[in-house]
């Protein structure tokens, strides 16, 4: 990992401990939500709402990350309010749809595995319960409208249970491998958002300790991260880091557009006793239809994107069709082949289909050719006519560039 500005150097075993240490950390947060495309491009971004500035020693950006990487919080409970605001197009609800129910489709279609359910934390406001005691016992609870989404980890197995639809999803491990995949790769409590955003510190990132806030009622630091290329549509990512613990309490993303954050989650109550053995207790309703999983023995690795080798700005990787990752740190553009003809927008046909997708982005051409931009606040999309996609969190101007240099 290259380096990063800050008030201190790091040399590169210092920053070898740095990467052993969030590995290590991360074991035992509790992974919480889905944050959609987003997740997966970046390491996402945030600006932060406090209730307080607390008189707390003085520490240097390298200090507070060293703090973050030896935190070793294993037991804890409390309520998380999480908010994320994409700017997607108003579809009547539509989106909502899509995003729960694409997932479904491939996977027995169970409204109580997580990887369909928790899509719906890609939109709007949402009250979570979680708690953890230690690597072999976490639960998440979705609340919502008088009903219950709850992730359960206890052991060997991992139970998924919705209430509305009195539906049960199981796994086992190593039988369960897949299941445990797509919870440790969902970032979602502050911890897990902190982690992603500290995969993307290197010599392209601007770190800095910016005053303390109280989260929860506990005294906490401030680290602001900050793209210094031009083109991304992060603005700044700050995380509120217990001051004693060294726990994310609070991640906020804003764009670099301004306005409200993208993405905004924080702990609104928490307590670091170990919670209740009962806590962790699960039993199917009578009644409740279960879904068993039915990942392979390879515990679904084969869908994860492998990185070999680099060329210049392009790095070449297996799985996801042949993904290829374009240009460097914040401006990074993901790429592949949507393995068909374009979408029909109104570019490319498609009759009335074809110009509701048009009408809904914006038409270009370059190097590449042509083809139409879909643009959320945070991430944008080119879907080429000859049915390549660029995804990346940056400006349109910069995902056009990056299909051009690709070609």
């Amino acid at each position: 990992m290259a380096p990063y500005e800050s008030e201190d150097s790091t040399n590169a075993g210092e920053a070898d401990d740095l990467r052993v240490g969030r590995r290590r950390a991360a074991r035992y947060i509790v992974p919480v939500t889905v944050v959609g495309v987003a997740a997966a491009t970046i390491g996402l971004v945030p600006a932060l709402a406090d209730s307080g500035d607390p008189s707390l020693p003085k520490i240097s950006a390298q200090q507070l990350i060293e703090k973050i990487a030896a935190s070793d919080v294993q037991q804890l409970s409390g309520t998380v309010k999480i908010t994320t605001d994409l700017g997607l197009p108003d579809l009547g609800g539509l989106e909502s749809g899509l995003l729960s129910g694409a997932t479904q489709q491939g996977d027995g279609g169970s409204s109580a595995d997580p990887s369909s359910k928790l899509m719906e934390l890609a939109t709007g406001t949402h009250t979570l319960r979680v708690a953890a005691d230690g690597p072999d016992r976490q639960k998440l609870s979705l609340l919502e409208n008088a009903a219950e989404y709850s992730v359960i980890h206890d052991g060997k197995d991992v139970w998924g249970y919705d209430s509305k639809s009195n539906e049960v999803y199981h796994a086992t491990e190593p039988g369960g491998a897949e299941a445990q995949r797509k919870r440790e790769d969902v970032p979602a409590t502050p911890k897990d958002l902190t982690e992603e955003a500290l995969k993307s510190v290197d010599d392209t990132t601007s770190v800095a300790v910016d005053g303390t806030a109280q989260i929860a009622g506990r005294d906490a630091y401030r680290l602001v991260i900050k793209p210094k290329q031009a083109g991304s549509t992060v603005g700044a990512i700050s995380v509120a880091v217990d001051a004693k613990t060294g726990l994310p309490l609070k991640f906020t993303l804003t764009p670099s557009s301004g306005g409200a954050a993208v993405i905004d989650a924080g702990f609104t109550q928490v307590s670091f006793a170990r919670p209740a053995a009962s806590t962790f207790d699960f039993t199917p309703p009578k009644g409740a239809k279960v879904t068993e999983d039915g990942a392979g023995s390879d515990g679904g690795t084969e869908h994860a994107p492998r990185y070999r080798k680099s060329e210049g700005d392009v790095t070449k990787g297996e799985g996801l069709d042949g993904l290829k990752v374009i240009g460097k740190g914040w401006n990074s553009v993901a790429t592949f082949e949507t393995g068909g003809e374009g979408l029909p927008t109104g570019s490319s046909g498609g009759g009335d289909l074809g110009g509701f997708l048009g009408s809904l982005g914006d038409h270009v051409t370059g190097k590449f050719g042509s083809g139409t931009v879909f643009s959320t606040r945070l991430i944008n999309a080119l879907a080429t006519d000859d049915g390549k996609l660029y995804v990346g969190a940056v400006s349109k101007d910069t995902l056009v560039k990056a299909a051009n240099a690709g070609k």
